[in-house]
């Protein structure tokens, strides 16, 4: 059968787009090429023929090798939402090499590349096993994707913060930046496009057939295993290699893909053809207009930053028409574990607990001589500096750990947790707002910032879900796209390597090196007035997870309940994330963590994932002061890492759907 051609529209719409990246382009050549100056007429050819020309070829080429990067990705896992940022590639690529420059320099000097391959591929590497009892699950992979990439962003502040200066231009070149010096770095790309696009064509017939499902596909003598680690492997071999070149570009291997398909490019051959097409003219318009509101003055955001404000919108306004995505997440059964016969007794034990985690991280710790118990005038003395450290802890785990709880009772989904609503970045948006208007912005400016970014958000996310009666899928997807979204934006802010860059990159990290009296008590009062309602909901989070037709058949008002739940659960989450910044995954393991144990009832679960969540951010915060002593380290760092922790054991007793 022949293939059908794609539509004229959509031809003549990205013929012009094409067009006017162009015209972009000739402006900035003529804007370089017309001095008033007499005598510089070489030195302006010269920046012609190495400066300028090489960045437009790279914008070409770095945008082909991600529109195909993604769509090798997106087929192969057949996941429209996977791509290089979003399976974590680009943060394991630059956590890899900060980690070369300080423990391993030599490595570096062997080749940048290498280091970001091995970076990039450990991410896969990880998500793949992670996922692979699911059978590669669309939602259990993107969840595991943000996961690896936060995490991998929070050992990155890590090591930057530690090393100060020396290595804060690695963030600086994370930000994304077609900036060049000379050809060589677009010939090295044009190579590696060049080959990884010939295998494709040589893979185009296991390619067609991988979208079918795995049974089919086996019948047919395509080599499953075989094939996914190979078009994974190019994949990956071909974003980091762009991400070694010009630093992490975002939304161009999601973007270029959907658009391919929604311009009408449905079989393979068409979209190995499409996607590259439309990256390169995505990334070639992104980058002509950095250039052109950049000025004499030079560049105000990286090329990564604009593809970031690019990109979220676009994702948004994607992600609702597109109709490839399952959804087994949502209604796969859930391992079946005992209930408790005396909830009451888990509860206290489980209180007991957390009160145990708070004493140790009060009097317990090292100083100078070694390990010591604090006690006596000692003990006073640090009681003013631990003290609001471990009651700003305890109440930021208890809150996270709620709204995990909502979420996951909201979405009927066991992977939901806070971050993935993106009210924490936003937080962070807000906050560097404020940090770049004002030069010295007080606490209550810096909360009212915060607050308003999170609002923003959460006002962006409820427009969406309410097309869609606050559906679960759409309120998972419109919460990746804006915590994607958020996180570039915020990439972007710290790129810029002045001294608001460390304020945000130490709250990114999460620190509580400088709580005080003041805050531990606003924590503890916004805990309190925010728990409270969860009291009277006790019914709705005992329906909601039974799916929306038992619902209504129990008279549940189900618009309502859930705007309420999403309403608590935001103000949740943005306060917890103002006190120890937006990379802890309390709120995902907290409520499994209760439901292991046996406390499955609404109001049971929610006390005892509040208890386990105070008692899991109070350990982190004393981690994060003990481990590295004298230097403190990020909580958020030790947060995700024991959040990671738990979801390689959780998605490991994942059952395969072929043996369901």
């Amino acid at each position: 059968m022949a293939e059908t051609a794609l539509p004229r529209r959509s031809i003549l719409f990205w013929a012009l787009l094409a067009l006017l990246a162009a015209i972009l382009c000739a402006i900035t050549i003529a804007a370089h090429l017309s001095s008033d100056v007499p005598g510089t007429e070489a030195l302006q050819r010269v920046i012609l023929l190495h400066a300028i020309l090489p960045r437009a070829a790279m914008a070409l080429l770095c945008g082909a090798a991600l529109g195909l990067s993604g769509l090798l990705l997106q087929r192969v896992l057949r996941n429209p939402l996977a791509e290089p940022s979003t399976l974590g590639i680009s943060a394991g690529a630059q956590l890899a090499m900060a980690a070369a420059s300080v423990y391993a320099p030599f490595l570096l000097e062997a080749g940048r590349e290498g280091m970001a391959l091995a970076g990039g591929l450990a991410a896969v590497a990880l998500i793949l096993a992670l996922n692979w009892r699911r059978d590669l699950e669309p939602v259990s992979v993107v969840l595991a994707g943000m996961m690896v990439s936060l995490t991998a962003t929070a050992a990155s502040a890590a090591l930057i913060l530690a090393n100060g200066e020396y290595m804060f231009s690695l963030f600086i070149w994370g930000g994304g930046t077609l900036a060049q010096q000379g050809w060589e770095p677009a010939f090295a790309i044009t190579l590696r496009l060049v080959l990884v696009a010939g295998c494709s064509l040589l893979l185009l017939r296991p390619l067609t057939i991988l979208g079918l499902d795995e049974a089919n596909a086996r019948s047919l003598g395509v080599g499953l295993y075989a094939t996914r680690f190979m078009v994974i492997g190019l994949a990956v071999w071909l974003a980091a290699s762009v991400t070694a070149e010009v630093g992490i570009i975002g939304f161009i291997g999601l973007a270029a893909p959907a658009l391919a398909h929604l311009s009408g490019a449905r079989s393979p051959r068409q979209k190995l053809i499409a996607a590259p097409l439309l990256g390169a003219i995505l990334l070639w318009l992104a980058d002509g207009l950095v250039q052109l509101f950049g000025g004499s003055g030079g560049e105000r955001i990286p090329t990564g930053a604009a593809t970031a404000l690019l990109g979220g919108p676009l994702l948004l306004w994607l992600l609702p028409r597109l109709r490839m995505l399952e959804w087994p997440s949502l209604n796969a059964k859930p391992h079946v574990t005992r209930r408790a016969t005396r909830p009451a007794f888990l509860l206290a034990l489980l209180l007991i607990l957390a009160l145990v985690a708070s004493a140790m991280a009060l009097v317990l710790g090292r100083g100078p001589d070694g390990w010591n118990l604090a006690h006596g005038t000692l003990l006073n003395d640090l009681l003013s500096i631990r003290g609001p450290r471990v009651a700003i802890a305890a109440a930021a785990g208890a809150m996270l750990a709620a709204a995990g709880t909502i979420m996951q009772r909201l979405t009927g989904n066991p992977l939901a947790s806070p971050e993935i609503l993106g009210i924490g970045t936003g937080a962070g948006v807000g906050l560097a707002a404020v940090l770049y208007l004002s030069a010295m912005p007080g606490a209550g400016a810096q909360l009212a910032g915060a607050t308003a970014g999170a609002g923003t958000v959460l006002a962006v996310m409820l427009v969406i879900a309410a097309r869609s009666g606050f559906g679960p899928e759409r309120l998972l997807l419109a919460g990746i796209a804006m915590s994607a979204l958020c996180s570039a934006i915020l990439t972007a802010a710290i790129a810029t390597g002045n001294q608001q860059a460390f304020r945000l990159l130490e709250w990114l990290g999460g620190s509580t090196n400088e709580a005080s009296a003041g805050e531990a008590w606003l924590a503890s009062a916004a805990t309190v007035l925010l728990i409270v309602p969860l009291f009277f909901t006790s019914r709705w989070l005992g329906i909601l997870p039974l799916g929306q037709t038992a619902a209504r058949a129990l008279g549940l008002p189900l618009a309502m309940s859930r705007f309420l739940l999403v309403i608590l659960c935001a103000g949740l989450t943005a306060i917890a994330s103002l006190l120890v910044g937006p990379l802890s995954f309390i709120g995902l393991i907290a409520p499994h963590m209760a439901r292991l144990i046996g406390l499955h009832r609404p109001l049971p679960g929610l006390f005892g994932a509040m208890f386990i969540g105070s008692g899991l951010m109070v350990f982190s915060d004393w981690l994060s002061r003990m481990a590295a002593f004298p230097y403190q380290l990020p909580l958020g760092l030790f947060a995700s890492l024991i959040g990671g922790t738990y979801l390689i054991w959780m998605l490991g007793r994942g059952e395969s759907r072929e043996t369901a």
